[in-house]
């Protein structure tokens, strides 16, 4: 509310002067800008310019219940003061103004006589999973971040929206700038002018974000170890990739590889990510689609000590199979890392250590698995053999199948020997016989094949035998561990070893429920900031997980949204007997799940608890 002023004349004085009206503007119900005289004031001829500013700031301050005595600076003034109580007084008395609800009195009544048949519901709009992810935000400290590089309110409010909305609804720019305008209340979370959401907007905000990626990333985790208490003792390590749709011509990024969702016909960028056991982000990169995996460890490694503390120097880095080469497992311990890999190879000659017993543990799905520590003369790491029975069973079926598969081929190449214009040629049988040794290499080598041959050097008959038929399952279900940590407890190495489970969970919430793959963005620094702004969002919803996998709840992170968004946010319109337009604003009551969710994480049930205005009809 503010003072407008009119010349009129002043019969007391018979001079010319200011008479003064407190005015109040609203939006009316078709959303224009209205002005209503809240108090005819009259002339205030014994008051400064700077004494009527502290009076309309102190009736604001008393209509929103926001008033603090305790300033004495500010309220020693006693003409403002008794001048500030009078209008204040005479307001409430004509009933121009509601009276607030003090703050000891939050839960007092406010009756209100309308007629149920005005009352309407509309601009109904999810708000439980964008104030979840809203919270979590807040708790990362991602606003104090963009603050202190000297990012404007409005980047800052649009940053946190797009993060808010890829974490809630992944989808492209487009597509997002509709939900955000018609479906979600996120702007009302996070201060952003809704009518300035468009897709471009969206675009520039993402490239705005990855300008900023690393320093995003040292910050992010360095604030999650500090408020989760992690000391990053163990880190994994992966890669994985994902396609493109479209030729990517022009794109240095985009190349043909081999495709971990079987897409051979697309080109490919891979995705490298060092993660903590408690799924946080440490440090992650972006390659050329046909870049090997154990190219890109030595090059993570060296980003990742330079990024984060000396104390990482010193973490064990679990690691699959296909990047323990010799090379990679060396320069590992020239940096100062120990290692904890599957060996990628099966060890011939090894000694089984008689001082350690087998250990029996049982995975996640309650199936035994063997443990038991071996010798070898060859290689200076300490190595653990696991045998699994469910991954014998695999292994079984799939020889099984290979063993079919592949003495169906040398039929049909025997087949040929005797048929008119099929392959007869010694060379070219053994062409033949080569490429299908290639399809099945875990078969061939237990089969002996012999290739009869005349004079002319053309094949006249062709035979083959298992040399064993025990040997084909002789160690299926056995892999072994490979470490350079010295440490005899066979259940702690293979504890440490399946928290590689996790990054697997990373990159499948990252490819379905953060929509990273297919990619559609045509520059290579678009997808750069696609794939940046679903890390962003990653963190987001790992912070929530973390916290909701201490207090036992497990669920996947799209059912989480889907129990979140049964609460929205709604406007309630009605009509009094002074014919006045009572417009309320309120998130529903959250469900008894919903409700579980926010005490686990310890949030807020709504933003806010209710916004209310009584405007002329």
């Amino acid at each position: 509310m503010y003072f407008k002023s009119i010349l009129r004349i002043n019969p007391q004085t018979g001079e010319r002067t200011g008479y003064y009206r407190l005015v109040e503007s609203y939006r009316n119900i078709h959303d224009r800008v209205c002005h209503r005289t809240l108090l005819n004031v009259g002339f205030l001829e014994d008051l400064t310019a700077e004494q009527l500013n502290r009076i309309q700031k102190r009736l604001t301050e008393y209509v929103n219940g926001t008033f603090n005595s305790l300033f004495e600076e500010e309220n020693s003034d006693d003409v403002v003061n008794k001048h500030a109580e009078r209008f204040y007084s005479q307001m409430i008395i004509d009933k121009r103004i509601d009276q607030p609800l003090s703050r000891q009195d939050s839960k007092a009544q406010d009756w209100q006589t309308i007629d149920i048949n005005s009352v309407k519901n509309k601009d109904v709009r999810e708000i439980g999973a964008e104030n979840m992810c809203y919270q979590a935000i807040k708790q990362l400290g991602l606003k104090e971040f963009l603050q202190n590089i000297s990012w404007s309110s409005e980047q800052i409010n649009l940053a946190i929206t797009q993060i808010i909305s890829r974490a809630v609804y992944p989808a492209s720019e487009l597509k997002t700038s509709r939900w955000i305008q018609e479906n979600s209340s996120v702007c009302e979370l996070t201060g952003y002018n809704l009518q300035k959401i468009t897709k471009d907007c969206l675009y520039q905000m993402s490239h705005a974000l990855y300008s900023e990626k690393e320093r995003l990333e040292q910050f992010l985790s360095k604030k999650t170890n500090e408020l989760f208490d992690i000391l990053d003792k163990i880190i994994l390590y992966d890669i994985t990739n994902t396609y493109f749709e479209g030729e990517k011509r022009r794109s240095h990024l985009a190349k043909f590889g081999r495709s971990k969702e079987k897409r051979s016909d697309a080109k490919l960028v891979v995705l490298a990510v060092v993660i903590n056991p408690e799924g946080f982000i440490k440090y992650s990169s972006v390659y050329e689609g046909n870049m090997a995996d154990c190219k890109t460890l030595e090059d993570m490694v060296e980003k990742l000590r330079l990024a984060t503390s000396s104390l990482g120097k010193k973490a064990i880095v679990v690691m699959d199979a296909g990047f323990a080469t010799e090379e990679n497992t060396n320069m590992l311990k020239a940096k100062g890392y120990d290692y904890l890999c599957v060996s990628r190879s099966n060890l011939k000659q090894y000694n089984v250590e008689l001082s350690h017993s087998t250990v029996i543990v049982r995975d996640r799905k309650k199936q035994e698995i063997e443990l038991q520590f071996v010798q070898t003369h060859q290689k200076t790491d300490y190595y653990l053999r696991v045998k699994s029975q469910a991954k014998s069973m695999k292994e079984r079926s799939m020889n099984r199948k290979f063993k079919e598969r592949f003495e169906a081929g040398l039929l049909q190449i025997e087949a040929g020997l005797s048929k008119k214009g099929g392959v007869k040629q010694f060379d070219k049988v053994h062409q033949r016989i080569g490429r299908l040794k290639q399809k099945y290499p875990s078969i061939h080598k237990h089969y002996n094949i012999e290739v009869t041959t005349n004079a002319d050097q053309v094949a006249t008959s062709m035979k083959w035998q298992i040399k064993s038929s025990e040997s084909i399952d002789a160690n299926t279900g056995i892999y072994f561990l490979q470490t350079s940590l010295n440490i005899s407890d066979e259940t702690t190495i293979w504890t440490i070893y399946n928290t590689i489970r996790e990054i697997e969970y990373t990159f499948r919430v990252l490819k379905t429920d953060l929509d990273l793959r297919p990619i559609y963005h045509k520059s290579d620094q678009a997808t750069m900031a696609h794939l940046n702004l679903g890390l962003l969002a990653y963190w987001v919803v790992n912070t929530i997980r973390y916290q909701l996998k201490q207090k036992g709840i497990k669920s996947e992170w799209r059912e989480l949204v889907r129990i979140m968004n049964t609460q929205k946010c709604v406007t309630t319109i009605a009509q009094n007997k002074k014919e006045e337009i009572i417009w309320m604003r309120r998130c529903s009551e959250p469900e008894a799940k919903v409700k579980q969710i926010y005490d686990a994480l310890k949030y807020k049930y709504a933003p806010f608890s209710q916004k209310k205005s009584v405007v002329h009809k």
